[in-house]
């Protein structure tokens, strides 16, 4: 069975940063795109960040670039968001996804999205 499970969410002052995690497991991700997408109260689910497994540079919303870091360790089956610099406006559920669907080379389209986490909730306190 396939799992995505994030970690590391939690409340900070805006300025401040969170790094989250996402495990996976139940499947070789090797051939996968993963990332990241936000879902705000009252707003459609958008996307964050997302990278192939195999490398390649990462692609970052317009909204988070410079501040934001997208990584991976292979050997766990693991990715991280690293979240600088947090704002108001970051406040979000945060879903780790995997999508065997992406080509690669851009970002991933939600509706590509094979597996999704179960959410970990991100709140910046002004």
């Amino acid at each position: 069975q396939v799992q995505l499970v994030e970690s590391g969410g939690g409340l900070v002052q805006a300025g401040g940063s969170l790094r989250l995690s996402c495990a996976a497991s139940g499947h070789t991700f090797s051939n996968y795109a993963m990332g990241w997408f936000r879902q705000a109260p009252g707003k459609d689910r958008e996307f964050v960040v997302s990278n192939n497994w195999s490398g390649g540079r990462p692609y970052y919303a317009d909204s988070v670039k410079g501040r934001f870091s997208f990584s991976r360790d292979n050997a766990k089956n693991t990715v991280y968001l690293q979240m600088n610099s947090l704002k108001p406006e970051d406040t979000a559920v945060y879903y780790c996804a995997a999508s065997a669907k992406s080509p690669g080379g851009r970002p991933i389209l939600s509706y590509e999205v094979d597996y999704w986490g179960q959410g970990t909730q991100v709140t910046v306190s002004s």
